[in-house]
């Protein structure tokens, strides 16, 4: 994808006072924080992240009370206790701030701070999944009350790889020693510095300038951030969102599948829906192997593997009278073959006649988690396999969203780390 644009029509990144844990009033930073919203795992996520540290993160981000409304009122009450308590405190000037975080197989460098708003069309921040009315509408109850965003969206952009601009200064930066770093319980090793100096914060934005980018990960509050914009009509805190930019021709990310979880479809219902318009094969398993399976099927058409009834079944080769009653012609080939796509269309909608709502369906990022709830609570997990990265730009560049939760860019950043508080800008 061109990332490419004129100076003054690309990304627009501010400083700003990043909110960020008093270390000595918290057990551990690695104790405090948290996989983005979207991916925790509930109950049993929420629950260990609750009893990690009375202060974690996750008490902001994921609200636990009878409505909506108290959830929300609950997260504001906690977080001008914290900062009352000094659990939480401001830095002392605005910055943009470099985040590092690696493992033994991949590292990631971005930079975070305010980035400009701007519309779809303008062509400056691509989307490239559709959204959830009722989640956007959460989010955006959650950053009202609140006046809060606490979790930076993952964008990524594509540099010409020369190692000038941004991504001289990240690495200039991280020579320092950093304003923190812990190491949290999923391995990955997080490191963040801040960039206060005037002259590398304008090598950032005038760098940036030149650029557009892909929504890698938060398309739901990056569509609460657009919401949130137009309550205020005045110029203002709301015109920016916090985010963490990511030049992926110098650090690639990883793409994976987002699985579902079908309540109240037990796998044998579902394969027996599935008579003569899917090739259905059993597999012994274990889950790897399985996975093997489904990625060498992938290969050559659409696959999807079933699970929840203690097995794996692969299934693959749609009948071709199926995908032309019911996906849509008018699209691209590349979103017309998308597996999410025929999955949606299809399937869900046609076959087994489920909703996409939260009541018919959840959306698990982890593997291993959406085999064990299904098995559990006897439903079926439909395990996915990743869309390639080329894939997504390539709609994005031309408008196309994919079906929701159709991709999951990693590693995303670790929620917790530095938030932003629109009464401080």
């Amino acid at each position: 994808m061109n990332t490419s644009g004129p100076a003054g029509q690309g990304l627009r990144l501010i400083p700003f006072r990043g909110l960020r844990y008093v270390p000595e009033r918290v057990g551990s930073l690695a104790a405090v924080t948290s996989p983005p919203y979207d991916v925790v795992v509930r109950p049993d996520g929420l629950h260990h992240l609750e009893s990690a540290d009375p202060h974690n993160i996750v008490r902001l981000i994921l609200p636990q009370a009878d409505t909506a409304a108290a959830r929300h009122e609950q997260a504001a009450q906690t977080l001008h206790r914290w900062l009352a308590e000094g659990v939480l405190a401001p830095d002392s000037e605005p910055a943009l701030y470099v985040y590092e975080q690696r493992n033994d197989e991949i590292l990631q460098r971005g930079v975070v701070g305010a980035l400009a708003l701007s519309a779809p069309a303008d062509g400056i921040v691509l989307p490239h999944e559709d959204v959830m009315a009722h989640v956007v509408e959460d989010r955006a109850d959650l950053m009202r009350t609140t006046a809060a965003h606490f979790e930076p969206l993952l964008l990524t952009y594509r540099s010409d790889g020369g190692g000038s601009g941004a991504t001289a200064v990240i690495e200039r930066t991280t020579d320092r020693p950093p304003l923190l770093a812990t190491t949290t319980e999923d391995g990955y090793r997080h490191r963040l510095w801040a960039v206060t100096d005037p002259a590398d914060r304008a090598e950032i934005e005038t760098d940036l300038a030149h650029h557009q980018a892909l929504i890698a990960d938060g398309h739901h509050r990056w569509a609460t951030y657009l919401r949130l914009q137009q309550e205020h009509t005045a110029p203002g805190p709301w015109d920016f969102g916090l985010v963490l930019l990511v030049d992926t021709a110098r650090y690639p990310l990883r793409v994976r599948a987002i699985h579902r979880l079908l309540h109240g479809l037990p796998v044998a219902d579902a394969l027996a829906a599935l008579d003569g318009l899917f090739r259905v094969r059993d597999l012994a398993g274990p889950l790897p192997r399985a996975l093997e399976a489904l990625a060498e099927a992938s290969a050559e058409g659409n696959a999807f593997l079933l699970a929840g009834d203690g097995g794996f079944h692969l299934i693959d080769r749609p009948d071709p009278g199926l995908l032309s009653r019911t996906v849509p012609a008018d699209r691209p080939a590349a979103w017309r073959t998308l597996d999410a796509t025929v999955l949606h269309t299809a399937l869900l909608e046609h076959v087994w006649q489920i909703p996409d709502t939260p009541e018919h369906i959840a959306y698990i990022h982890d593997t291993a988690a959406a085999v064990e709830q299904a098995e559990r609570h006897h439903a079926t997990a439909v395990l996915m396999h990743p869309v390639r990265e080329e894939v997504v730009r390539d709609l994005a560049r031309q408008g196309v969203t994919m079906p929701r939760k159709s991709t999951s860019f990693g590693p995303k950043p670790a929620t917790g780390l530095v938030l932003r508080s629109l009464d401080l800008d």
